[in-house]
Order: C-alpha cells, then structure tokens, then sequence
C-alpha cells in the first residue's frame, strides 16, 4: 500500500465505517493519545521500565498502525498529500544533514 493508497483507504473508511471525522483539534488529542501508547510499549520493552500486568497484551505494530491512522486523518482533513510532503522533507534533509551526522562524534 502506497502512502496516497493509504490516504484513500482511510478517507473511504471515515466516511462510511466512520461516519466523519472528528475535528482536527480531537484528532490531534488522539494522536497525542496513540503516540503516549507506542512510547509505553517502547519504554517497556526497550528502556528501563517494567511490564506490568496490564501491559502483557501489548503489540507494538498495531500501536503504531493507530499513529498511522490518526496522522492519516488529520493529513487528509487539512489537505496534506504525505506523499509530497515525506519527499519534501527527506530533500529537505538530505542538503542540511549531508555532513551533519558523518561529523557527529556521538554516532561513532
């Protein structure tokens, strides 16, 4: 699935399955809310922090598929082709960062 598929398929399933989409402003709680969830996940699994009981059940890919989704909408609702706009910021990327990161000490 491309991006641009990725974006059609969601815009199809909001306006049937979902009847419409929330405003921007609870989309944007609700990513806030989907990334809170990847970061327990991450800093379960990952860093420090132990698993709790309730935790044991957690999958990582559909965390993030829920990301996805919610930066979907909230692209599709201000207009955003992410397609372009990814493209955009990696060449964006490439020219500031093309000595940037081979120079960094910490990276060695």
């Amino acid at each position: 699935m491309t991006i641009n598929n990725a974006q059609e398929t969601v815009d199809r399933w909001i306006k049937t399955t979902g009847i419409r989409y929330f405003n921007e402003l609870t989309n944007t709680a609700i990513l806030m809310e989907e990334v809170g969830e990847v970061a327990r996940i991450m800093a379960r699994k990952y860093g420090e922090q132990s698993f709790k009981k309730s935790d044991e059940e957690v999958n990582l890919a559909d965390e993030m598929a829920d990301v996805m989704f919610v930066l979907i909408c909230l692209a599709n609702q201000t207009g955003i082709n992410l397609t372009d706009a990814l493209e955009k910021n990696l060449e964006k990327k490439s020219i500031r960062d093309v000595d940037r990161h081979k120079n960094n000490e910490k990276l060695r």
